[in-house]
């Protein structure tokens, strides 16, 4: 059986007299695999570059199976094992890096690139609090990693009616893990981990509960990786991940969020940042990722390409900014100008996966911290007198991720059998897409948190008879891989929500047909759920086998980005560009509009000559990342400290309940 599939504006492709500038072969890659842009390395390219310099590089180690790090380099050793990837770091003199590089024992030396950090009325626009009042889930048991800048004592993160017990007082944290500096007791000596918590798991006492976060009841692991000017290294990431795969079991740690960023240098099949995290989605947690605020260039204008790893990979759960422009309704919110859009660099994949609100967040401050103190205009009072701001106002798609992860807390609490790709898919399904955007902007839509949860608890439930909760904002479709789908309903029975199987892969880890659910074609808003639905019998909404034809259709008019499928390739830069949001033809101004777009002949890959528009090229050696000095976007706004004033909307009208779901 086919299904409908759904198209998407294109982008310009063309030069002003209709003539491509880039008209070459495109290339070629197969779906959840490796492609042929995947280099195969032992030494990556920044590390070669200073192999003959002076002085010493910190370095990843990557050994091959079994393999143990050779004696004479252990003094080197900066005591951080990277089990994860089987891994330790190294302080290593750069005149050694050749050395290394000959023992049979290493698989891989990396480079420990630098990395970067980047309320009330988010709860109302995006429907936690509907969530929370129709449902009572609060998060509560769930454990959330926030893998940041730490987490500082604050009234709103106090246990309040929680369960559980707690190792630091009246904090609700159950486990802080200082990598940067070694430290026991929580503490955020630059505010943006703590910024983060709040808006996960915030309970709002300073603000009598406007203020709270999107899952309040949730516990918190702290994990501090970046410091007090809010910067790190992947290799504190790596231990962190590494560390939440050790010890998910023990604090029931269903989601990680990562609000902080690096510049993409390889494909994601081979970076050990983002093989870390598929180590740790494959054992079922959810790893929510911030896009970046690559979003404009020097002039202000839409650039693309600027997602930064880990969100990058496609087993990431990758999020871009929205703004609520300052109002409770969902009516007149917008695409953030900062947020950045994929396809990402090197491996060419669609992102990010949905936008939430990260515009003029209020969160909590940190009074001392860094942010606190750089950030004196944008701080905002509570309910109550006290002698310092208990919250600050941010911007940046580090701000939207926690609001995603939260939604996920509530998801786990209401469906704890819910897979990382069941996850996405419900909130790609329930997301409502915006008039205006395409899929490299705003994903498969906004965050609708309200949606997400319903569903999650109907897959908890599913039980033959009842009806399945429909809205009428949902897109009703996912964006799986490079290809939007539509025309059927999620199974949670399919084959493509299993742990192992890559998002965007043509087949299943055994060779099988990848599956979402169930064909319904136009018919999919009154769906009531059958004996055939619950035993997993009706599915057949997915791949085709007999044929090659990925993704079960050979129809054009569904590529997110990219170009028509060839066999079981998927076939980048062919001439039919009305099908393609954004290919290999790239003339005229969307030509200087892409981020890693360099001057220097052979790496011009749809790219630009002009160097004011590339955020990350070969001449970049200071590895900044996330911007020149911190994630929060310059242009903060501060919407008036009133939502508590406004109307609240009725959730009929803004979700579109359908008569008859939950």
């Amino acid at each position: 059986m086919v299904f409908a599939l759904s198209g998407m504006g294109s982008v310009s492709a063309k030069n002003g007299d209709g003539n491509s500038s880039h008209s070459g072969k495109g290339s070629k890659a197969q779906p959840g695999v490796p492609s042929s842009r995947v280099k195969n390395y032992k030494v990556d390219d920044e590390l070669n570059r200073r192999r003959d310099l002076p002085g010493s590089t910190r370095v990843i180690v990557a050994l091959v199976p079994g393999a143990s790090l050779p004696s004479e380099f252990k003094r080197f050793s900066a005591n951080r094992n990277l089990d994860i990837i089987n891994g330790q770091v190294l302080d290593l003199p750069n005149g050694l890096i050749k050395q290394l590089e000959s023992r049979p024992e290493v698989f891989r030396l990396h480079y420990d690139r630098p990395i970067h950090d980047f309320n009330y009325r988010t709860s109302i626009t995006v429907g936690a609090a509907t969530a929370r009042l129709t449902t009572g889930y609060t998060g509560a048991g769930v454990g959330v990693a926030v893998i940041d800048s730490g987490v500082a004592p604050h009234d709103d993160l106090s246990k309040g009616s929680a369960p559980g017990s707690f190792p630091y007082g009246n904090l609700r944290v159950t486990k802080f893990v200082d990598f940067v500096n070694g430290r026991t007791s929580p503490y955020d000596d630059n505010g943006h981990g703590t910024h983060v918590a709040g808006t996960i798991a915030g309970n709002g006492t300073d603000s009598y509960g406007e203020k709270a976060g999107v899952a309040p009841n949730a516990q918190i692991v702290s994990l501090k990786v970046l410091n007090a000017t809010g910067t790190g290294t992947i290799s504190n990431i790596i231990a962190a991940l590494n560390w939440v795969l050790a010890n998910r079991q023990t604090y029931n740690i269903r989601v990680v969020n990562l609000s902080v960023g690096a510049r993409v240098t390889e494909s994601y099949w081979t970076d050990p940042l983002t093989l870390a995290a598929k180590a740790v989605v494959e054992r079922g947690v959810v790893v929510v990722g911030a896009s970046g605020n690559f979003g404009k260039n020097a002039l202000g204008q839409l650039q693309y390409g600027g997602i930064t790893a880990p969100g990058n990979a496609p087993w990431v759960l990758t999020v871009g900014a929205s703004s609520t422009n300052g109002t409770l309704t969902r009516g007149d919110d917008t695409l953030a100008g900062f947020s950045s859009t994929g396809p990402t660099y090197i491996d060419f994949a669609a992102k990010p996966d949905l936008v939430a609100p990260g515009t003029g967040t209020v969160s909590l401050a940190v009074p001392g911290s860094t942010l606190y103190l750089t950030k004196l205009a944008y701080l905002v009072g509570g309910s109550t007198f006290s002698l310092t701001k208990p919250y600050l106002t941010l911007s940046g798609t580090s701000m939207a991720a926690p609001v995603v992860s939260g939604t996920v807390a509530l998801m786990m609490q209401a469906n704890p059998s819910l897979t990382p790709n069941l996850v996405k898919a419900i909130l790609q399904y329930t997301a409502q897409k915006y008039p205006g955007y395409n899929g490299l902007q705003e994903g498969a839509g906004f965050l609708n948190t309200y949606g997400a949860v319903k569903l999650a608890k109907f897959y908890a439930d599913n039980k033959p008879g009842v009806r399945m909760p429909v809205q009428s904002i949902w897109s009703q479709e996912i964006i799986w891989g490079n290809q939007r789908l539509s025309g059927g309903y999620l199974n949670p029975k399919g084959s493509a929500w299993a742990n192992n199987v890559v998002w965007g892969s043509a087949r299943t880890a055994a060779g099988g047909n990848v599956v979402w659910g169930t064909n319904c074609g136009t018919g999919c808003d009154n769906i009531v759920w059958g004996t055939f639905d619950a035993n997993g019998d009706n599915i057949v909404w997915g791949t085709i086998g007999d044929d090659n034809i990925v993704w079960g259709t050979a129809l054009l008019d569904n590529i997110v980005w990219g170009t028509a499928l060839d066999g079981d390739n998927i076939v980048w830069g062919t001439s039919l560009l009305d099908n393609i949001v954004w290919g290999t033809n790239c003339g005229g101004a969307d030509c200087d509009n892409i981020v890693w777009g360099t001057s220097d002949g052979d790496n011009i890959v749809w790219g630009t000559s002009l160097i004011d528009n590339i955020v990350w090229g070969t001449n970049l050696d200071d590895n900044i990342v996330w911007g020149t000095s911190d994630d929060v976007v310059e242009e903060s706004v501060m919407y008036p400290d009133d939502a508590g004033l406004q109307p609240i909307p009725d959730p009929a009208v803004e979700f579109g309940d359908v008569e008859g779901g939950l």
